[in-house]
């Protein structure tokens, strides 16, 4: 008589939000991924996420979902853990799903967290979520934060990345200003691409225009795995507090990154990491905003080049395909 084999059980994780939410999710993903090691770990997330969920293998399964969109059919859940947000939203979106365990932070209007972790707003992203974790009982380390990508070294190793495109107005620097820090990359430092998302191809244009670079250093129209592997072969990257930074965190590359109504203490890279400078004014405002963040529009083009001197002069040069280990 055949013997069926037993389907694994299934741990599913939902955070289906952006770039530098799935990245600064991955500490929590990899500790339930290694807490319940006969589980099948299916990530719940936008399909444009597929690329670098690929690069995890931590994460056996995508299934493709928008923000607080219904569930795909899963089968039987052993688990399901809300890195989505603290509810009550998202806490119900996983409660459909009738898994046998709930791992979510605590919610009044959801009865079945009332024993959970309780949500801190001014906790650091990364941590926040390996908190959840650890309370859960899956220990979780805040700094398995790195991705590894096997591709060739791309044609623009070393250059500087540019990346004036973020979300919100708020959280936009001028492209007049990322223009002038091109202008004086390629006179003194490195040659410059200048990258953009879906949507940002217009204002890379501007950047790339004021700055006198030719079209081709354009980088745009590309999946997250093409974005990846221009991060990881950078010589520098210059960006907004906004996803692609956190790749820059990922793949050990040096950056510098610029902070507005968003404090680093929430959403920067780890401390410790001298590769990866921070500017901000010290102001808190709405990320989401619909005009420049007074505290960004405070940071000037030579505050950023003063960074990129001192990342020069004290960091051994970028190699092809090759990540700066911290001190």
């Amino acid at each position: 008589m055949a013997v069926t084999a037993r389907a694994a059980p299934t741990a599913l994780a939902l955070r289906a939000l952006g770039l530098g939410d799935f990245l600064t999710g991955l500490p929590a993903i990899r500790a339930l991924a290694r807490a319940l090691p006969e589980h099948r770990v299916v990530l719940a997330a936008p399909a444009a996420l597929a690329p670098l969920a690929a690069l995890v293998p931590e994460i056996h399964r995508l299934a493709p979902t928008a923000p607080l969109a219904p569930l795909p059919e899963l089968g039987a859940l052993e688990v399901a853990v809300n890195l989505h947000g603290q509810g009550p939203e998202s806490h119900r979106l996983l409660l459909a799903c009738s898994p046998r365990r709930l791992v979510a932070f605590r919610h009044e209007a959801i009865p079945a967290t009332a024993a959970a972790p309780s949500f801190d707003p001014e906790e650091h992203e990364v941590r926040r979520w390996c908190r959840l974790l650890d309370e859960s009982g899956m220990p979780a380390d805040p700094d398995d934060l790195a991705l590894h990508l096997d591709d060739a070294p791309s044609e623009t190793a070393g250059y500087a990345v540019l990346h004036p495109g973020a979300a919100s107005a708020s959280r936009r620097w001028p492209p007049t200003r990322f223009a002038a820090v091109a202008r004086w990359l390629e006179r003194h430092c490195r040659p410059v691409v200048v990258s953009a998302g879906p949507g940002e191809e217009r204002l890379a244009r501007e950047v790339a225009g004021r700055a006198g670079l030719a079209a081709h250093r354009i980088f745009a129209g590309r999946d997250l795995r093409a974005l990846a592997r221009l991060v990881r072969d950078a010589g520098l990257l210059v960006c907004g507090d906004t996803g692609i930074a956190h790749l820059a965190t990922a793949f050990g590359t040096p950056s510098v990154v610029l902070f507005g109504p968003t404090p680093p203490s929430r959403w920067g890279p780890p401390s410790g990491r001298p590769q990866h400078r921070v500017l901000h004014q010290g102001d808190v405002g709405d990320p989401h905003g619909e005009t420049l963040d007074p505290g960004l529009a405070a940071i000037a083009p030579e505050d950023v080049i003063d960074e990129i001197e001192w990342l020069e002069q004290r960091l051994p040069a970028q190699r092809p395909g090759t990540a700066v280990v911290s001190a």
